[in-house]
């Protein structure tokens, strides 16, 4: 009887503890909006209950050994926070882009995307032996974390506009065209002053070495890289926010990195009332024609306060406004909430990265610095209309959470990507030409003038094939584009036709298509093909890497998953 007793008083008081001790957790929980949590894509998160997915906020009442836990109502046991098992990742649903008729659908059009998180993200998994979550590959973002060869901009025009086309390595029926653009470059000695705010989340989810102290490495670096006329401002938030450092000039370079290893991490994550502070001092020291910015580093897992993914959009969304734009910057494992950083990133007017080591850290902040904090052109819009007299079908690869309906394009109260200085944006789209064996559904419209494809001639009532035929355009190219002050935009538009056509493959378009058919292989993309591994290594062997350590590091993850496969 004694023995029952007391084992009921060592359970009850372990029911109490875990109640007791919430937070936001090193491997905590926290509000879960319409995003998917990670439970189930490696066996590693087997250990995540099904009460993983919960709606209400955690309330930080302590921690044991620097460790917080979320509410007892999640119903996980300690073990699951030591051993590491607890996987609370959540990312938005990807749906692929499927083909699309040009008869039915003539018009693609999308915003520009210089993102560059999912491909860090995926290469953090891979070389710690996760498996890879498939709503973490977002392809165009896996492309654009490289550089390609394309032509600087001439003249007033803040970017090139460079297009490739030939045969498609994963799928005999189709073709490849490429679109890229590429930003301007600056001068870091002549460029416009900076009013930066670090806005940096120090709650208790970020106590682990790859979290707040990769953080403090990194804004450091980034202190080391500004000048007398930059004003640096630092705002932390917990379960509450505060003022770190307001105004200190760029210069100074010990005052903000003696405040950067002051922190430390404890707490909730009322990231809401961090934003709102940040952004006010952003407005307090704001520069006329300079660089306004709040840069937020977090792993996204906002609890308390405004913690939904659309309140927290409205939120920003209203804080742009004043000209101040938003970086986001995601750190850590286990935790991460991407969803909610990538819209974080999408409507404060600035980019998303993830830095998973020191290197990302300084290829973000010291040797990407243009591009990541100063906007060359704001609310890039691309549209691509295509001619049915020699195309029947196309695919955009990714960019599906940045799709706009065709009447975007033209109106300028639409908010679109921005581009930074020396960014880049490619795009790949799989082109069905008239005379492919591939079939493409479409409908037979009775009051359209385009109603069949025939051979390599569009048939109708009312339009002959020959007057359609009369222009050798495959395609056009369109992209609207605003200065970083202006509210109206600019229109550049490029036909492309068969003359762009190579048999043999350009060397951007051979390592762009090799990123993509790597992301549809992580992803298993019912469009994938006869895309493998070795396909895509034995594509790169043809090309020369060796001055490019990041085009290198990617060759040696294809080898890995192809060890694995």
């Amino acid at each position: 009887m004694k023995k029952n007793l007391s084992r009921m008083l060592c359970i009850s008081l372990s029911l109490l503890m875990l109640a007791g001790l919430s937070g936001c957790g090193a491997n905590g929980r926290s509000d879960n909006s319409s995003a998917n949590t990670n439970t189930s894509s490696t066996a590693s998160y087997n250990k995540t209950t099904a009460g993983s997915t919960t709606n209400s906020a955690s309330t930080d009442t302590g921690s044991t050994n620097g460790i917080y836990y979320d509410t007892a109502s999640d119903a996980m046991t300690a073990e699951d926070y030591y051993d590491g098992a607890l996987n609370t990742e959540e990312y938005n649903s990807i749906t692929e882009n499927n083909f699309k008729s040009v008869l039915d659908y003539p018009l693609s059009t999308f915003s520009a995307d210089v993102d560059t998180a999912s491909y860090s993200n995926i290469r953090r998994m891979i070389n710690s032996g996760e498996a890879v979550t498939p709503d973490a590959v977002r392809i165009e973002e896996m492309i654009n974390y490289f550089s390609y060869e394309y032509a600087k901009p001439t003249g007033d025009v803040p970017f090139s506009v460079t297009t490739e086309l030939s045969d498609c390595p994963w799928n005999e029926n189709t073709k490849l065209l490429l679109v890229g653009i590429q930003a301007e470059n600056i001068d870091l000695d002549e460029r416009p002053s900076s009013n930066l705010v670090f806005l940096l989340d120090v709650s208790g989810s970020m106590n682990s070495e790859d979290k707040l102290p990769l953080m403090q490495k990194a804004f450091a670096m980034l202190a080391e890289n500004l000048t007398e006329n930059d004003r640096i401002s630092i705002v932390t938030y917990a379960g509450t926010d505060q003022v770190v450092l307001t105004g200190a000039r760029g210069d100074e370079t010990m005052k903000i990195i003696n405040a950067l290893e002051d922190l430390s991490a404890g707490g909730s994550t009322a990231g809401a009332a961090g934003i709102t502070t940040a952004y006010e001092l952003a407005r307090e020291y704001f520069i006329e024609g300079g660089n306004n910015r709040v840069i937020l580093a977090t792993d996204g897992d906002l609890n308390v306060g405004i913690t939904s993914e659309g309140d927290l959009t409205r939120l920003i969304e209203d804080e742009r406004k004043s000209g101040v734009y938003l970086s986001v910057l995601g750190f850590g494992t286990g935790n991460i909430k991407d969803n909610k950083m990538e819209a974080l990133a999408d409507n404060g007017n600035g980019n998303y990265s993830y830095i998973d080591s020191i290197l990302e850290a300084k290829k973000v902040l010291v040797e990407e610095m243009g591009g990541t904090l100063f906007t060359v052109a704001k609310d890039v819009k691309f549209q691509i209309e295509f001619n049915p007299v020699y195309l029947k079908g196309y695919r955009l690869i990714g960019y599906e959470n940045r799709l706009l309906s065709s009447e975007d394009f033209n109106d300028d109260t639409k908010d679109a990507g921005e581009i930074g200085a020396g960014h880049r944006v490619t795009v790949l789209y799989e082109l069905v030409d008239v005379n492919s064996a591939q079939e493409i559904t479409s409908t037979n419209l009775k009051y359209q003038p385009y109603t069949t494809v025939s051979g390599s001639a569009v048939t109708s009532s009312t339009v002959s094939g020959s007057a359609l035929a009369a222009t050798a355009e495959w395609l056009t190219v369109s992209i609207r584009y605003k200065e970083p002050n202006e509210e109206t935009s600019n229109l550049l538009s490029f036909p492309v036709d068969i003359s762009s056509y190579t048999s043999e493959m350009p060397d951007n378009l051979t390592f762009a298509s090799s990123v993509a058919a790597f992301g549809m292989l992580l992803r298993d993309s019912q469009f994938k093909g006869t895309a493998t591994y070795d396909m895509i290594l034995n594509n790169l062997s043809t090309l020369d890497l060796s001055n490019d350590e990041y085009k290198d590091e990617f060759v040696y993850l294809v080898k890995k998953m192809s060890r694995l496969d």
